[in-house]
């Protein structure tokens, strides 16, 4: 089978393989190795495995470490450096060392022709040390994980073996290197790095900077694609020509445009082409795979599997509990990071290539790390069941969770739950606490937690994606919950439990944009609040005013399209009321609060006396335009040159008109900003 007919057949695998695993929930990454395993020489024998195959994946491997380097960010590393440098470090060194270790028990029981030295051993450390980026990262964002303890520590040590890969590169060639000695091998292979590095980092990114400005001005999108391959390319081939790796020149060209403004617009350039190459680099790994010889000896790749995953997992348990972690996040760490991942198998590939590993051996061990890997996402998908099993203080730290947010919550009535206590969960928290609303937030980043009990809320540390969770939050008892997460999973997982619990609750989630409004709304949501749609309102509302539209018609228009969106909100206001921020419509409305708005008995009314300034929006419209619902406020009198206007006339506003707001203190204040557009 050879070209077009070798092409379709092979793009329908991969897109059939891609989208099983797609609907099974499983990453992409997994469906190309699979889709390797079919087409591979050892099975169908669609695709051949020979040079010029093996030369278009390793461009796989150049892109994908062309955007670690667009995301290699100094001050961030600085942040993070005790876990990635330490922890993350140790893990490396640690699981190096085992393998060392390991390997002279394995060769004392494997048969001679299959015994392998220290330097293969250390090589296959490095391969095994690696963890899946790709797979982790996705599972710990769909599980809403990258912000807890265990997840940072996970964070941490991935980066440091992205970064360790470039120094990896260069060792395992020079451990194949018999001849010379090791340590001249690597002295002279980091030194020539480092000054390849110097000149590429030092001299690179004023010329760099540059000709990116000088394409970019040209404004064609495909000289500026082409311009990216061949700045790619071409530093990958000058550190090749140097002696070092494809994948370091692709590393440096990344870390040169994350410092210029063409970064974000690069990366979006990119990812389509990243995505399909490396794609096709996992489908050449899983071709890798001997079907027929891994069955023949299948015993000896479940004990590999088994070793590897067990040496492995009790290495970064016992180096994240030696780095004061508890046990359950020590375990949850090891449990992430204890399968193999995509950088072991280019590593491995390298020691195959130069003969630092036996091929039988390195059948092994690849059948190990791709079955590990298919078995990562199941593996964090039942951690915290494994975590109870094995840890028993993490029962005990659970019901402490659980006993704290009882606490904070067993006297709340009425309540407002926030789910997420981020940047938009604070500021809600403010505004309800302005509003002397009752709300409880949950969060399950410690240091947002920390961050605001000590500004004065009322938050408490959890995982509001239990059920036990939002029990203990009140949610039973409460008046209505919002999720702040912007991820749509977490929301519906969210609405599930509420819904067994307490399904007449109000529950509002805020989003990205509207792709899932109807499968949330169909979930239970009152209302979704697209950041997106509410962007492109307050941007339609002022262009509006700009173009010199009524401000009245600009109300009204963008009340009418809030209302189209959130019309399952209406549901929870009486007749009188209107959420939207439509302004009444008839002067007989202006003046008397029954009409305009339900005012608390108990609630002290204020007057505050503000001059129409000639920056208003509202000059020379007349007074029923002013959005007093939405204000919350009264006008009780205007003055204009010391005479009292006839508030049922509905007198047009002029500039110096003296107007009077009646309401609460805070709504007065921001009623009188409001009208000289000073909010």
């Amino acid at each position: 089978m050879h070209g077009l007919t070798l092409l379709v057949v092979l793009l329908a695998f991969t897109v059939f393989g891609v989208v099983v695993f797609r609907l099974m929930h499983l990453p992409p990454i997994l469906g190309y190795l699979f889709v390797g395993v079919i087409v591979g020489p050892h099975s169908f024998g669609l695709l051949p495995d020979d040079e010029n195959t093996s030369h278009l994946a390793e461009f796989g491997i150049v892109f994908l470490m062309f955007t670690i380097g667009l995301e290699f960010s100094l001050p961030k590393l600085k942040s993070m450096r005790r876990v990635v440098f330490g922890l993350g470090g140790s893990q490396l060194i640690g699981t190096m060392a085992v393998a060392v270790v390991l390997g002279f028990v394995v060769d004392w029981l494997l048969p001679d022709d299959y015994k392998m030295g220290r330097s293969s051993w250390l090589a296959l450390g490095g391969v095994l040390a690696m963890s899946s980026t790709a797979i982790v990262m996705k599972v710990l964002t769909e599980k809403m994980e990258l912000d807890s303890q265990h997840g940072r520590n996970i964070f941490g040590v991935l980066l440091f073996q992205d970064l360790a890969v470039v120094p990896l590169l260069i060792l395992i060639p020079a451990l194949a290197d018999t001849e010379s000695s090791l340590l001249m091998l690597m002295g002279v292979g980091l030194l020539k790095a480092a000054l390849v590095l110097a000149l590429l980092l030092g001299l690179g990114q004023k010329p760099m900077h540059a000709w990116l400005t000088l394409v970019a001005k040209r404004r064609s999108q495909e000289l500026f694609m082409l311009n990216l391959f061949l700045m790619t390319l071409s530093f990958s081939w000058l550190t090749e020509m140097a002696g070092l790796s494809l994948a370091l020149g692709a590393f440096v060209a990344g870390m040169l445009i994350s410092e210029t403004e063409f970064k974000m617009q690069v990366e979006e350039d990119i990812q389509p082409f990243k995505d399909i190459l490396l794609g096709f680099f996992f489908i050449t790994m899983g071709m890798q795979l001997n079907l027929p010889q891994i069955y023949t000896q299948l015993p000896w790749v479940l004990i590999t599997l088994v070793v590897v995953l067990a040496a492995k997992f009790a290495v970064i348990a016992g180096l994240t509990k030696f780095f004061g972690n508890s046990p359950g996040n020590s375990v949850r760490t090891a449990l992430a990071l204890a399968p193999a991942g995509e950088f072991g198998l280019v590593l491995l590939t390298l020691a195959l290539q130069n003969q630092l590993v036996h091929p039988v051996v390195g059948q092994w061990v690849l059948a190990a790390m791709l079955i590990s890997m298919f078995l990562t996402p199941f593996i964090l998908q039942y951690a915290d069941k494994i975590v109870f099993r094995f840890t028993r203080s993490e029962w005990m730290l659970q019901s402490l969770q659980l006993t704290n947010i009882v606490s904070n919550s067993i006297e709340a009535e009425q309540h407002v739950i926030i789910a997420g206590f981020g940047r938009s969960g604070t500021d809600l928290g403010r505004l309800l606490r302005e509003q002397n609303m009752p709300y409880i937030g949950i969060d399950n980043d410690p240091e947002r937690v920390q961050k605001g009990v000590l500004q004065g809320h009322d938050v408490v540390y959890g995982d509001i994606t239990r059920k036990d969770s939002l029990l203990a939050a009140g949610v039973a008892r409460a008046r209505a919950l919002v999720i702040t997460y912007i991820e749509p999973k977490i929301a519906l997982h969210v609405l599930h439990h509420v819904k067994s619990i307490n399904p007449d609750l109000p529950v509002i989630v805020r989003t990205l944009d509207d792709v899932f409004l109807e499968q949330l709304q169909q979930a239970g949501a009152v209302a979704v609040v697209p950041e997106i749609l509410e962007g492109s309102l307050v941007l339609a509302s002022q262009t509006l005013l700009t173009a010199g539209v009524a401000p009245q018609e600009v109300l009204t228009f963008i009340a009418n399209q809030r209302r189209g969106r959130y019309d399952l909100l209406r549901q929870h206001f009486d007749e009188s009321a209107d959420p939207f921020g439509l302004s009444t419509g008839t002067p007989d409305a202006i003046g008397q609060p029954a009409a305009a708005r339900k005012v608390k008995k108990a609630e002290q009314m204020q007057e505050l006396m503000v001059t129409l300034k000639d920056e208003s929006l509202w000059l020379e419209q007349p007074l029923s335009t002013l959005p007093l619902v939405a204000w919350r406020v009264q006008v009780t009198h205007i003055v204009r040159s010391g005479e009292t206007l006839d508030l049922h006339a509905d007198p047009s506003l002029l500039e110096h008109d003296v107007i009077i707001f009646a309401g609460s203190t805070y709504d007065v204040q921001h009623a009188a900003q409001a009208l000289n557009g000073e909010v």
